[in-house]
């Protein structure tokens, strides 16, 4: 299962093309909201959760997804119950921990992208993956690192979701709805 955590403030593109392509991946996503399952996005866009964050338990295999938008990041971090999730996942090696945008950047704050971790975040927060140790990636839509993915921005996000798809499904699944999105044929 993939979780996507939705805090208030959430960048939109970056959560729903990502649920999108997974789905059409054959991927189940849960959209996970933090402080109800009524989520306003960054741009006044509602979104409704399939569930709450307190209702998520992990398991081998799963996803942990976080999206950016300053607002959804500070909510996630300000939530005990997310961020143990984020931990959980980070540290867990069969579990995968994708963040896109602002997210790197808690990631990095969190010390579940320490040092030697490769990764990306929106252009200008690159100092806050490097306080925290990890190496930015400069000029990359996304940036794999073992089971760490992350990404630059909205404009990334259908590169994010297909690389998803292929570390949860393969290359041929990604390739497969790469073709139905018309993207790079």
């Amino acid at each position: 299962m993939v979780y996507i955590f939705l805090g208030p403030g959430f960048e939109e593109a970056e959560a729903l093309v990502t649920a999108d392509v997974l789905r059409r991946g054959d991927i189940p996503v849960t959209l996970a909201g933090i402080g109800g399952r009524e989520v306003m996005g960054a741009h006044a866009i509602t979104v409704q959760a399939d569930a709450l964050v307190e209702e998520v338990a992990l398991a081998p295999g799963d996803m942990v997804v976080l999206p950016g938008g300053l607002g959804g990041v500070a909510a996630i971090e300000g939530n005990q119950v997310a961020m143990g999730l984020v931990r959980q996942a980070g540290s867990d090696s069969t579990m995968w921990l994708a963040a896109i945008c602002a997210a790197p950047a808690l990631l990095a704050r969190a010390g579940v992208m320490g040092p030697g971790t490769h990764g990306v975040c929106y252009p200008g927060m690159e100092g806050e993956l490097s306080r925290g140790g990890a190496i930015p990636i400069m000029n990359q839509p996304v940036v794999i690192h073992g089971r760490l993915i992350t990404g630059n921005g909205p404009g990334a996000a259908f590169d994010f979701g297909l690389a998803l798809v292929e570390a949860l499904a393969g290359a041929g699944r990604a390739d497969a709805v790469r073709g139905t999105l018309c993207c790079r044929l």
